[in-house]
Parts: C-alpha cells; sequence; structure tokens
C-alpha cells in the first residue's frame, strides 16, 4: 500500500503532492514499483504536543474532498484495476471518494469518529480498514499507558470489527495504530506479536514507514534520526511484520518494500537444496 497525501502538513511528505498531476505522477511511480493499493489521504490526524508542535490544522470536509477526488479520480481512470484507499475519518468524504473511484475505505478512528462511516461502508459493502487509536484526529494522546498493549489493542480491534460486522461490513481489515498512543516499546511489541493480531482472523496491515518509534530507535529519544533516515528501520519492521503475519505493508517507499518483500519471499519459498553452493 504506496502512501499519497495530498495534504501541506503531514509529518513526512506533507505538501509535495498537493497539486493533481503531481499527486497522480506519484502514484503512477508507486504503482509501476509495484504499489497494488494507493491510499489517498487529504487531512493529517498529527496532534499537538512536544513532537509536531502545533498539530494539524483541522480540514473542512468540503475542503477534503476537494483535494482527494479529483486525484481519485484520474488515478482510476489511468489505472482502472489498481484499488485504491480513502484515508479519512468522515463519512462525507468517503462517499464522495467512492463516488469518484475508491473502493477501500481507511479510516484511523476505526469508525468511532463519525456515526454514518459504519452505515455507509456497510450499505455499499465497501471493505474497510479499521485502526487502533484513542482519541478523535487533532487530539489524539502521543503515549497512553497500557497493562498489556498487545492485549488491549486485540480487544479493541475485535470490538471493532464485531460493531462493523453488525453494520453490514464483511471485508474488514485490521491496523495496530502503530505511533498512534503508544510508546516506542509499545509499537515494537506490537510488530513483534503481529500474529496474535493476525488470530483474530482478518487481515492485518502494519503502517510504521518513517514513523517517530524508528527515529528514537536509530537516534535517541531526544534526537531521533531525521524522517529521510529512517528506510533501512522502516524496511526491517516490515520484513518482520510479514514474518508474523501481516498481509498488508503501508508504506511511502514502494520500490525498496517491494524488492524486500520479492526477495523475503523467494528466500521462503526455497528448495533447501537449491541454496547449497555448487563446487566448480
Amino acid at each position: 500500500m504506496g502512501i499519497l497525501n495530498v495534504t501541506p502538513d503531514s509529518f513526512s511528505d506533507g505538501g509535495r503532492f498537493l497539486d493533481v498531476k503531481d499527486a497522480v505522477f506519484r502514484a503512477a511511480e508507486m504503482i509501476r514499483e509495484g504499489a497494488s493499493i494507493i491510499d489517498v489521504g487529504g487531512a493529517s490526524s498529527r496532534p499537538h504536543g512536544r513532537a509536531y508542535g502545533d498539530g494539524a490544522e483541522p480540514v473542512p470536509v468540503d475542503e477534503e474532498s476537494k483535494r482527494v477526488c479529483p486525484v481519485i479520480t484520474e488515478i482510476r481512470q489511468q489505472f482502472p484495476d489498481v484499488m485504491i484507499s480513502i484515508d479519512t475519518w468522515s463519512a462525507a468524504v468517503a462517499a464522495d471518494a467512492l463516488k469518484a473511484g475508491a473502493n477501500i475505505i481507511n479510516d484511523i478512528t476505526a469508525m468511532r469518529a463519525d456515526p454514518d462511516m459504519p452505515i455507509l461502508a456497510g450499505e455499499s459493502d465497501t471493505p474497510v480498514i479499521l485502526m487502533h487509536s484513542v482519541g478523535l484526529p487533532g487530539e489524539m494522546p502521543h503515549i497512553l499507558s497500557y497493562n498489556d498493549v498487545t492485549a488491549e489493542v486485540c480487544r479493541a480491534l475485535d470490538h471493532a470489527a464485531g460493531l462493523a460486522l453488525a453494520a453490514g461490513c464483511t471485508q474488514i481489515i485490521l491496523d495496530p495504530g502503530i505511533g498512534f498512543g503508544k510508546s516506542t516499546a509499545d509499537n515494537m511489541r506490537l510488530i513483534n506479536q503481529t500474529a496474535q493480531i493476525s488470530a483474530l482472523g482478518w487481515p492485518v496491515v502494519i503502517g510504521a514507514s518513517r514513523k517517530s518509534c524508528i527515529g528514537r530507535i536509530l537516534g535517541t529519544g531526544s534526537d531521533p534520526v531525521p524522517v529521510g533516515e529512517r528506510l533501512a528501520g522502516s524496511l526491517a519492521v516490515a520484513a518482520y511484520a510479514v514474518g508474523e503475519g501481516a498481509q498488508i505493508i503501508r508504506t511511502h517507499d514502494v520500490r525498496e518494500t517491494v524488492d524486500l518483500l520479492t526477495v523475503l519471499a523467494s528466500v521462503r519459498t526455497a528448495d533447501p537444496e537449491s541454496l547449497k553452493p555448487v563446487r566448480v
């Protein structure tokens, strides 16, 4: 899943793809690199606080739709077979995006923020990505205290999936919400225990690309490495998570991630006899 933020203030690529032509060019590039899903977002969820300053400005629904819909329409016209997800917690924006050609709803609030979202997803039978988070966008806490982060995230996601099923959703994907209200240790524990999330019975997406927890591991808590230097760490997380059952990796760096997964798949399926050195 390639990330395409058509926002001025996303933490990694904010402001780069505001123009429709630039956004579609980037989508085409990611598709050529091997992305099977393009995840289009028009509103940042960055909270205010030490890491992000004032955080992201709230985006009116009509403005969010104006950002994403022309991009989705153009991607759909040029690439009719690619999957497009709309990254939003607004049912109105999701409805506009579905009309424009999106076919997945990716909601970081697991459909908590807008009571119309389960209705829309259920009635349209649209696949939904339910992400674990606490609070609402813009006010989400940086870190919470958990007794057992994996158990608590699994309970919350299982509950969200049950509500989605009750609303008529039949295609559900779970996201543990790496970086949303979790410490670096919590994030690493969730990735380490991806198999427990997968055991809930739904596909799992991991979105840790370039996130601050990786920056802190490679640097320090007070001096994380810059966003542009987190590729290797992001790939390490992807490799481990896939080994534990994750089926979708959400990433800014499509080519490198596809290369990683291609080689990983080759190693996992190789005949051990074929890997023995040949004497010449």
